[in-house]
C-alpha cells in the first residue's frame, strides 16, 4: 500500500523546479505562514534557509524537501498542497522571482481514505 503525498506539483511547477535545479543545484521549499509573500512557498538552494523546531517537513517534491511552519501546518493538515506557478513577481528571496514568475499553493481536502494513508510529517 502506498502512502499519500501531502505535497504534489503541477507540470509547470515541475518544469520550473528542474530549471532551477540546473542553475542552483539541490533545492528546498519553505512556507512560513507570515503575512503577504511570507505565506507563499519560497524556493531556496538546499540548506540556504535554516529550519528550526517550529518547522515540519511535509515531504518532497521532485527531490526537494518541503517545509512549513508548524502553526501554519495546523491549518493545512487536512489538505493536499499543490505547488503551482503563476506569472508575476513576488517580493521574496525565492529563486524563481528573477524569472518573472512565482510559486504558489493550491489545495484540496483529503478524502477519509487518503487521511488514513498520509505520509508522516517529520
Amino acid at each position: 500500500m502506498m502512502s499519500v503525498a501531502r505535497v504534489i506539483a503541477t507540470e509547470k511547477a515541475v518544469a520550473l523546479i528542474h530549471a532551477l535545479q540546473r542553475s542552483h543545484g539541490p533545492l528546498m521549499f519553505h512556507q512560513s505562514g507570515g503575512c503577504c509573500d511570507g505565506s507563499q512557498p519560497m524556493c531556496f538552494s538546499a540548506g540556504e534557509f535554516i529550519t528550526g523546531s517550529s518547522d515540519v517537513c511535509l515531504g518532497e517534491v521532485e527531490g526537494c524537501r518541503f517545509y512549513m511552519h508548524r502553526d501554519q501546518f495546523e491549518y493545512w493538515k487536512h489538505t493536499r498542497l499543490i505547488l503551482d506557478v503563476t506569472p508575476g513577481r513576488g517580493s521574496s528571496f525565492s529563486l524563481e522571482i528573477p524569472l518573472g514568475v512565482r510559486f504558489y499553493i493550491r489545495s484540496e481536502v483529503f478524502t477519509t481514505d487518503e487521511l488514513n494513508e498520509l505520509e508522516p510529517v517529520t
